[in-house]
């Protein structure tokens, strides 16, 4: 099995690379973030690497209507991925969780975001509270270190749409994780799936 490439410029291909090499060096995740952040910030204000298809927003996807979640990279083993997610003005994601360590940085456009943590010592209890607001512009980004930071939702700010760019150390569009409402304190299974590729046991089907 080969490491699977949906984006091949030679600025995404170079980041891509040192991802791997911190990544295989650092098994801490706080180390290995701080490590990333340099390449990462730098990848957010490069206007050269992104195709313009993997910055479009999708009429239906497992995000909701007006959202895109594009494949861009991840490794064989599925331990590791970096995709866009491109937001519709207006439009709101779920809010879910992500189940891995990783780095989410805005590319294009404004964002709002909402943090929430789970209320008591159930983690999937469904009950929630909103514990930071913040404002994303282009170059920002923040880390994610579960359970710290990892359920939020996102909305796009500004008149065009907005595209985040995210590393995560896990296959985040084909694991199964959680989408939470909040009026309800339900909680659903939830694999919001890529626009561009489909999951493995998608293909068997």
């Amino acid at each position: 099995m080969t490491d699977e490439f949906c984006v091949r410029t030679a600025p995404f291909c170079a980041f891509v690379r040192r991802v791997n090499e911190i990544v295989d060096a650092e098994a801490l995740p706080e180390r290995a973030i701080a490590l990333l952040k340099p390449s990462f910030s730098a990848l957010l204000v490069n206007d050269l690497w992104l195709p313009e298809e993997f910055a479009r927003p999708a009429a239906v996807s497992g995000m909701g209507s007006g959202i895109g979640s594009f494949l861009l990279y991840r490794r064989s083993d599925h331990s590791l991925s970096i995709s866009s997610l491109v937001i519709s003005p207006g439009t709101k994601t779920p809010i879910h969780d992500h189940l891995a360590w990783g780095l989410v940085g805005l590319y294009r456009g404004e964002q709002h975001e909402e943090v929430f943590q789970p209320r008591g010592l159930d983690p999937h209890s469904g009950a929630l509270d909103l514990i930071e607001r913040r404002h994303l512009r282009r170059g920002d980004f923040y880390d994610l270190i579960p359970p710290h930071g990892d359920i939020h939702r996102v909305v796009a700010a500004d008149e065009g749409p907005s595209v985040s760019i995210h590393l995560l150390r896990n296959d985040v569009g084909c694991v199964h994780r959680h989408r939470f409402d909040l009026e309800s304190a339900a909680v659903a299974p939830f694999r919001s799936g890529y626009v561009n590729v489909s999951c493995s046991d998608e293909e068997s089907k």
